[in-house]
């Protein structure tokens, strides 16, 4: 290996989790209800309103009132970053009220504290996976220009809060959720087998908008804060050598890669004014949008990593589809894949930073990796959980020939160091952590934490700077 892949020196090691799935606490001192509320089986299910159907996203891991505990942990595995959202409903209950929530803030207050108590870096997600219930309900969500100001203002009020404390922020988690699950990107309702792509294009423009304002205005309050966009980022190989293949791929990235070329460049690329226009989509713009996007534009490029996919013209291998992160792909033939069928494909990390780092030269961020398992408690207390170690390894491996390579690389914030609610399918056995938490997909259990196997390893790679990996 190259002498010249070796981590920085301040590199930010972590974890990463989101408050609606693992504070629990969901109508506690003032929350509003949100979207997330709402999905009892996950982003891509429908909502139910009718708040009867079991929603673990309602109790979480209740880090609301574990958070000290759970920091201790993060801090003795030597953690130099938390990636943790704020949910929006606990600052702004409906999303439209003119003073935000007080003992909302003063939540994020106690838990931000928390981490720089241990020298840990906050890195906050301002809008994760949840916005205001009411923000559909009264306005039909993010297809109404309206939400782009409440979104500023909720924005405004956190950069005011917090930017003594917080350095690091993201403005949107996986943004080009919004192509896959409208409703929980974008607060959109459609019938079940039914999309509108003229709402959901409409939806993005004003995502755009709102990230771009919030990155102005966060910049007008402290010039220091670095400010990046959040996309989940799935490279795609073509199938075969077919000349086809290879363009049905470059066509697959590009539905990922517009978000952070609009987010980074502040201008729609001409692809996507192509595809607007063959799709018969008008995207709805007043005067001064497009100055708004070049204005602002983001410091960094944050992204998650779980996977890659494969693009193919063949309808024969098209029917050999596999799970993945938000949506269904074809099959590798050379990748093994998780439980889930989500498959493994660590060297797919390092192209994926030489990919996003080549088109926009601005550092990345690797805010979201991990491995979702089945993990069991044995008798005795222990979870060998062997297998996550050996595919974070495999995936910090490529990432430090990705810095070899001249990527600048500011971090890696795996996700889940503890157990929390699956965004996809809304269960716990689904396990990503270094820390075991005692509670079903059902509810029950004592909520007791309790060391991996990985936690000890996770903690000698941070204390050596990914320099020792066995």
């Amino acid at each position: 290996m190259s002498q010249l892949a070796r981590f920085p020196e301040g590199f930010l090691w972590g974890g990463a989790v989101a408050a609606n799935q693992l504070e629990g606490a969901y109508q506690e001192d003032g929350k509003g209800l949100s979207t997330a509320d709402v999905s009892p089986n996950g982003i891509m299910s429908s909502p139910d309103f009718s708040m009867e159907t079991f929603n673990l996203y309602h109790e979480g891991i209740d880090f609301y009132h574990t958070y000290k505990e759970d920091i201790a942990l993060f801090a003795e595995m030597g953690f130099k970053a938390f990636r943790l959202s704020i949910a929006w409903t606990r600052i702004y209950p409906n999303g439209d009220e003119q003073t935000p929530n007080e003992k909302g803030l003063a939540f994020y207050d106690r838990v931000i504290d928390e981490l720089l108590k241990y020298d840990i870096e906050p890195v906050v997600t301002i809008s994760h996976y949840e916005m205001p219930l009411e923000l559909v309900k009264k306005y039909g969500g993010w297809k109404n220009r309206k939400l782009v100001a409440f979104y500023e203002c909720y924005a405004k009020t956190l950069f005011e809060r917090y930017h003594k404390k917080v350095t690091y922020w993201m403005t949107f988690n996986e943004i080009n959720v919004s192509l896959h699950a409208p409703f929980t990107g974008s607060g959109l309702l459609f019938e079940d087998g039914e999309r509108n792509e003229q709402d959901i294009y409409q939806s993005i423009h004003h995502l755009f908008l709102a990230s771009a304002l919030a990155v102005k205005a966060g910049h007008a309050i402290n010039p220091n804060l670095q400010i990046g966009c959040m996309i989940a980022s799935m490279i795609t190989y073509p199938y075969t050598s077919k000349p086809e293949d290879m363009f049905k791929a470059l066509q697959q990235d590009r539905h990922t890669l517009m978000f952070s070329d609009v987010q980074s460049r502040g201008y729609y690329p001409t692809y996507v004014k192509n595809y607007l226009e063959e799709q018969n989509i008008t995207v709805q713009m007043e005067d001064g949008d497009d100055h708004i996007l070049r204005e602002g534009t983001v410091d960094y490029i944050g992204f998650s990593y779980y996977m890659s996919f494969v693009a193919t013209t063949d309808p024969e291998h098209l029917k050999d589809q596999t799970g993945g992160n938000l949506l269904l792909g074809v099959k590798n033939p050379y990748l093994k894949a998780t439980e889930w069928g989500w498959q493994i494909d660590p060297v797919g990390l390092r192209t994926v930073c030489n990919q996003l780092y080549d088109r926009y030269q601005k550092p990345l961020f690797i805010v979201e990796n991990g491995m979702g398992a089945v993990d069991k408690l044995e008798d005795d207390g222990l979870i060998n959980d062997d297998y996550r170690i050996d595919y974070l390894r495999a995936h910090i491996e490529q990432m430090k020939l990705a810095v070899g390579d001249g990527v600048d690389l500011i971090g890696y914030t795996s996700w889940g160091p503890i157990d929390l609610v699956s965004a996809s399918t809304a269960e716990l056995k689904k396990r990503y952590g270094y820390i075991y938490v005692d509670r079903d997909s059902e509810g029950k259990g004592s909520n007791k934490r309790y060391k991996k196997k990985s936690f000890d390893w996770y903690k000698n790679v941070i204390a050596t700077n990914g320099e020792v990996l066995d």
